[in-house]
């Protein structure tokens, strides 16, 4: 990366920075002007637009910026379980509160805008959504105790799983960082609704199949 690279890299980053910044206060994305933005930012109009058509653009930076990175560590730790021969739940909770908790500024983001932002950042968050689904899917086929159900079904999980770890999202956040009981508990709850789920997964019937048109 050349020096120039380097600088458009800092100055494009410095812009989803100030965005997040200015949510801080509880604002929400759509509320935030380009002028805001570039003050914040320390830059002109103008150097906005070398990186971004409008702010829709720069909301769909910030989506991609933490989806991206979230596909990438869950695909990591879904593989290390898929050595172990098992789901590991409780290992992928803990990364998972563990990375929204580092990351809290993207996920307080995915949180709010993905029911009351602009139309286009909603499809965005949805179509990750959807991708995270779709990764759990293909792994979810490695697992023994996945492996004889149906595609529509694991789809089903899949869903399942991502809109409850979503969910959890807005509670981890809400909760002050010297709170350590209290995320504590809600790092086990979060393991038994996903532990919940595995369990009734694995005795669940789809009204397609011989077994539960029978009941």
């Amino acid at each position: 990366m050349t020096i120039r690279d380097d600088r458009k890299q800092h100055t494009r980053q410095t812009l989803l920075d100030a965005a997040l910044k200015l949510m801080g206060d509880g604002r929400s994305f759509v509320s935030i002007s380009l002028r805001e933005v570039t003050r914040e930012a320390g830059v002109v109009p103008t150097a906005f637009y070398r990186h971004f058509k409008d702010m829709d653009e720069l909301g769909l930076a910030v989506v991609d910026e933490v989806t991206l990175s979230l596909r990438r560590l869950l695909r990591e730790e879904r593989l290390k379980a898929q050595g172990a021969g098992h789901i590991a739940i409780h290992s992928s909770v803990m990364m998972f509160l563990l990375y929204v908790r580092q990351e809290s500024r993207y996920f307080d983001f995915l949180a709010r805008e993905r029911l009351s932002g602009s139309t286009k950042i909603r499809e965005a968050i949805q179509r990750e959504m959807n991708h995270l689904a779709n990764d759990l899917v293909t792994d979810f086929r490695l697992f023994p105790e996945m492996q004889n159900l149906p595609t529509e079904d694991l789809s089903m999980i899949a869903n399942l799983v991502v809109n409850t770890a979503i969910n959890w999202c807005g509670e981890i956040l809400s909760l002050p960082a010297e709170q350590v009981r209290l995320q504590y508990e809600l790092s086990l709850r979060a393991v038994n609704q996903l532990r919940l789920i595995f369990v009734g997964a694995m005795h669940w019937r789809s009204s397609q199949s011989p077994v539960a048109k029978a009941v």
